[in-house]
């Protein structure tokens, strides 16, 4: 069974959260290294190239923290 990281405030259901059926995405039609699932108000990253690795996994707010800085470029490697 796939399980997430145990990252954030939401404590115990993140921990058991089963990514075994969830429904993985790709962006930009299919040709980036990272997916996402919806699963359980949740939502979880993995790398596509290493789909069996551990996943991250962010409760909504964090989400949304986390896109804003993706597209303000502070994640960019310089």
């Amino acid at each position: 069974m796939a399980t997430s990281t145990r990252y954030g405030a939401v404590g115990r259901a993140r921990q058991e959260l089963d990514l075994s059926g969830a429904d993985w995405q790709s962006g930009a039609g299919g040709a980036g290294d990272v997916q996402i699932a919806f699963v359980e108000g949740f939502i979880a990253m993995r790398n596509a190239a290493h789909p069996v690795a551990t996943s991250v996994v962010f409760d909504p707010a964090q989400w949304r923290t986390f896109v804003l800085n993706a597209r303000a470029g502070a994640f960019d490697v310089r």
